[in-house]
């Protein structure tokens, strides 16, 4: 009998990218098959994100998006069409990144994957005694009432009709919601000795000729000191009322200083804040839990029903893991479709190992690597197939031990039948690939092409950067430093720390280790991050719009307009695109913008400038024999030799842009939008610009995110310099290379929540090897091939 003709439909199963040409991809053609999981490798900067997600995932979204009506569209962000000739066989892509959650202070875990809507569904059938709908046990929803008349016009003639309203909800009137109360500073808000126009404002952004203070003339005196003001005057100042008020013939609404303050600094989630900002709140303001709900953020109402013994905000505090257990123990009946949603969710965390956080933790204080798994979780029990899901290193904050975990979920949605494309650098997610792409050969202008289509086999023998380093083993140090001394810690109890007394070695670098969750960044950041000397650089990511570029993060390019100005006589503020050197046209974009309503914007080079930004008299002026556009356009290695002598010698350019170089990013362009940038570029850059404060310790939280296994070694070189210049060096970190090459070992643990937050190691790595009493030891010696 005949085999059956194959159905033309069975024939897509691959996607077909041909010419991609996004960001620095040198017309990249690479074919995927679909259904199987396909990992993307090479060094940081080599153009994997550009194909994955500025490609392929962009024009998937795009093409989704284009399927609503123009009206739904005006209202989505729809991303241009990406630089591609071709693009075949694409499906929906869901992706998951590692974009923090949302930094609004009102959001937690429970309310970012839905599962406090869930609880609230649950308390408002089920709770005793009930106390109204979902919305009364919402910590965003206030209690509100009112009643008036409304006037209507009808064929009868004017008809008035009463009406009043009630709206129960669950938050805290003391605190708005916000499970807090803050005590301001006055002192650090101002200099009661000078006058507003003297500059007696010291908030960040409040200079005395902008319109923050300016608007402070229309009620208060501006030339007379801060001390010398009435009382009325004073409290018109601190704390007045908004009002309307004319301003130089303009509109404007006046409000007190503090009530602006709160409005504009304390409604954000004080992690997600720039340095700056982030230093002045934590300098000026006092935050503590709301004694009116003990920072649960609820009323009386909402936290008085309860279901066997526990309310909303109990349930809420509990580790997931045991919240799991209580949903699951619950009989009723009546309620049990909602509790099957609740436990699958809860097993959902649990499975993913978040098991330990709990729903009332603030989703801006989770890390890269949590917030992408939390993303994950409303993935996992979806009945969709034949989706691509698309990942930016899944592994990002995980112990060896995790990822093994993270692994089989990658599989799992694999084999439901999905494309999965991963991009990532460790070798323990490589090896599960059925696919693997390697981009290279470098990074920057030198990357962007196909090293690599094959097999994880075919991969370790095909003489790439990443086949040749694939196997790389840091083997332990046969000699480790001495310490010079030590930073005490006492009677830790941040987060999950179970009253942790240790000793952190100093002169030596020393790895902080543990699961997820164990409480390594409780301890550090919580107890040494804030002392006196210590530089902490932390996961928080960097952000910049098109106009931001290497330079401008980094500082560098202030000194460097001052030196065009004083070699050509002119103002510095000539050689910005963002001030008075911009060219008129574009206003020192590059590009003219043309917005069409719903459909993607278009982007052309503008005609006046051709795209360099600038008034082309600014051109004229010259450094050592180049303009402001070729500076811009000098790889950081390159500048780093122009401006360290000669005619364009600036010493504080000079050391910001060694730095840059001894991170790794000597191949990147200083005036490089930032958003071109790949996230471990980002992270280096940051570990460069931070480097530079004073400081005898530093922290370093996961430098290796983002790193190539060619990288590490340098990082670890890097390390080295600085703990030989005769600083510490604080690691937390979950690879084994640097654990390997540590001097000292801390081991937290042995679980994650409420299973962990003791020390269960501290020693040399050779003696955690030798003794394999941990997780981290057993991996470790697993590595070392002990």
């Amino acid at each position: 009998m005949p085999a059956p003709t194959p159905h033309a439909a069975d024939s897509h199963d691959i996607i077909r990218v041909l010419g991609a040409r996004e960001n620095n991809l040198k017309n990249v053609n690479v074919d995927l098959p679909k259904r199987r999981l396909t990992v993307f490798t090479g060094v940081s900067g080599s153009g994997k994100s550009s194909l994955v997600f500025g490609t392929i995932a962009a024009e998937s979204s795009r093409m989704i998006n284009e399927t609503y009506s123009t009206f739904i569209q005006a209202f989505m962000n729809t991303p241009p069409r990406p630089d591609v000739d071709v693009l075949e066989g694409l499906t929906t892509a869901i992706i998951v990144d590692q974009e923090r959650m949302g930094a609004n202070a009102r959001s937690t875990v429970g309310t970012a994957t839905d599962a406090n809507a869930l609880l609230r569904i649950l308390f408002s059938r089920v709770g005793q005694p009930h106390v109204g709908g979902p919305q009364a046990f919402s910590f965003n929803v206030a209690s509100v009432s009112g009643k008036g008349a409304v006037t209507m016009q009808t064929a009868d003639g004017k008809k008035v009709e009463r009406r009043s309203f009630t709206v129960t909800g669950g938050m805290c009137p003391n605190c708005d919601g916000m499970g807090q109360v803050s005590d301001i500073d006055l002192a650090q808000l101002f200099d009661e000795t000078k006058s507003l126009a003297g500059g007696a404002l010291t908030v960040p952004g409040y200079t005395a000729d902008g319109w923050y203070v300016k608007i402070f003339g229309a009620v208060v005196p501006m030339d007379v000191p801060i001390r010398d003001f009435t009382e009325q005057q004073r409290h018109d100042f601190l704390y007045g009322e908004p009002r309307k008020v004319k301003l130089e013939n303009i509109n404007m609404t006046y409000e007190g200083l503090v009530p602006k303050i709160q409005k504009s600094f304390l409604s954000k989630d004080v992690e997600s804040m720039q340095p700056h900002i982030r230093a002045f709140v934590e300098r000026a303001v006092a935050f503590q839990p709301c004694p009116e709900c003990g920072g649960t953020r609820l009323n009386e109402g909402a936290r008085s029903s309860k279901i066997d013994g526990k309310s909303i905000a109990d349930a809420c505090a509990m580790q997931i893991s045991d919240l799991a257990a209580w949903v699951k123990s619950l009989d009723e009946p009546s309620a049990a479709p909602l509790l099957a949603s609740l436990g699958a969710l809860f097993d959902s965390f649990v499975d993913i190992g978040l098991g330990y956080l709990s729903l009332d933790r603030a989703s801006g204080t989770l890390s890269g690597g949590e917030a992408q798994r939390t993303k994950m979780i409303r993935h996992l029990g979806s009945a969709l197939t034949d989706v691509t899901y698309v990942f930016d290193e899944p592994t990002v904050g995980l112990h060896p031990h995790d990822i093994q975990r993270m692994n089989r979920l990658l599989e799992q949605l694999r084999d439901k039948g999905n494309t999965v494309l991963v991009v990532e650098h460790k070798p323990e997610t490589i090896a599960i690939a059925d696919h693997v792409v390697d981009l290279g050969p470098g990074a920057g202008t030198n990357g962007g092409e196909i090293m690599f289509e094959g097999t994880v086999e075919g991969l370790r023998a095909s003489g790439t950067l990443t086949g040749r380093h694939l196997d790389d083993r840091a083997q332990l140090k046969p000699e480790v430093r001495q310490p010079t001394g030590a930073i005490e810690v006492r009677g830790a109890r941040s987060h999950n720390l179970q009253d942790v007394d240790v000793d952190i070695p100093l002169g030596v670098l020393v790895a902080v280790t543990g699961v997820a969750g164990s409480g390594k960044s409780s301890l550090i950041h919580g107890s040494v991050a804030g002392r006196e000397g210590v530089v902490a650089i932390d996961q928080s990511a960097i952000k910049g719009s098109r106009r931001s570029s290497p330079g401008t993060y980094a500082g560098m390019l202030d000194p460097i307009r001052k030196a065009f100005a004083k070699a050509n006589g002119v103002k510095p503020a000539l050689f910005s695109a963002n001030s008075e050197g911009a060219c008129p046209a574009c206003n020192g974009s590059g590009v003219i913008v043309t917005q069409l309503g719903p459909m993607e914007q278009v982007e052309t080079p503008c005609d006046v400038c051709e795209g360099k930004g600038f008034d082309e008299a600014v051109l004229e002026f010259r450094l050592g024999g180049r303009n402001i556009v070729e500076v811009l356009d000098m790889s950081a290695s390159e500048a780093a030799e122009f401006f360290s002598s000669g005619e364009a010698k600036v010493p504080a350019a000079a050391a910001i842009l060694n730095r840059m170089v001894d991170v790794g990013l000597g191949y990147v362009r200083i005036g490089q939008p930032l958003p071109t940038l790949s996230g471990g570029e980002r992270q280096r850059l940051k570990l460069a610009v931070q480097m530079g404060e004073k400081g005898s310790v530093y922290v370093l939280d996961e430098p290796t995110t983002g790193l190539h296994l060619a990288d590490v070694e340098n990082l670890l070189a890097l390390l080295d310099r600085l703990v030989d210049s005769g600083v510490s060096v604080i690691v937390i970190e979950h690879h084994q290379a640097v654990m390997a090459h540590a001097d000292w070992i801390i081991d937290l643990g042995p679980g994650a929540g409420h299973d962990g937050g003791r020390v269960v190691f501290e020693g040399t790595p050779a003696d955690l090897v030798a003794a394999r009493s941990t997780l981290t030891g057993q991996h470790l010696a697993e590595y070392v091939g002990a």
